[in-house]
């Protein structure tokens, strides 16, 4: 991973355009390709990005970073106050609780749950910033990607919004639909996933295994 801390400006030339002004940033270079530019606020969600695979060229003091769709991020440099590259090896992945895990295994086992007429395609379906918890198609077809947790909150939310993100820019797959699955989902969360267009399936443990209730889609 290379890491950049410099003045820039930062544009995005594609399907919209979007200008960052002249001012302190960190700049990521993955290994895997991709290009994220943070500031240091925000949290942990980049100001801006473009998701491999994409190519990056440096010239002088101009970055520019194209995707396969030909959409560009142009980081024009001001000032470099620093540059280094280091080598994080492979890594584990996330280790999920033994409810989360147990909870993905049981939807997938009844992935009828999700409503009528939708099959899975598998669990842990890959992507370049980590595994979809669950990959299904919907009765139309269409493809629906699943994020699971014991607990919906926020941050969730916004990690599904990514994977739909860098999903729906594959062709073969787009456009993939979201649904958000938790044990319990706080009102913010339910807000933000419903405002993105994101549905909430409320899941009944017990229910899972055969005991009673049966979760609904919301």
């Amino acid at each position: 991973m290379r890491l950049v801390i410099a003045r820039c400006s930062v544009d995005y030339v594609g399907r919209l355009t979007a200008h960052l002004p002249l001012a302190t940033r960190l700049l990521l270079v993955k290994a895997d390709g991709s290009v994220l530019v943070h500031s240091d606020g925000g949290s942990y969600k980049p100001l801006n990005w473009m998701s491999p695979p994409c190519t990056l060229v440096v010239r002088d003091q101009l970055w520019t970073v194209t995707n396969k769709a030909g959409e560009q991020l142009l980081i024009t440099i001001d000032e470099l106050l620093h540059d280094s590259s280091h080598d994080l090896g492979v890594d584990p992945g996330l280790v999920k609780d033994g409810v989360e895990a147990h909870l993905q295994m049981l939807l997938a086992e009844h992935i009828h749950t999700l409503g009528d007429g939708y099959r899975l395609v598998r669990r842990e379906y890959p992507t370049a910033i980590g595994p979809v918890d669950i990959m299904a198609r919907d009765p139309n077809g269409l493809a629906v990607a699943v994020e699971i947790k014991r607990r919906g909150e926020i941050d969730g939310v916004e990690h599904l919004t990514r994977y739909l993100e860098l999903l729906n820019r594959d062709p073969l797959l787009a456009p993939v639909r979201g649904v958000f699955a938790a044990q319990e989902i706080r009102p913010q969360a339910r807000t933000l996933a419903e405002d993105r267009g994101i549905a909430c399936l409320v899941l009944d443990y017990d229910a899972l295994r055969g005991i009673e209730r049966h979760g609904t889609l919301f």
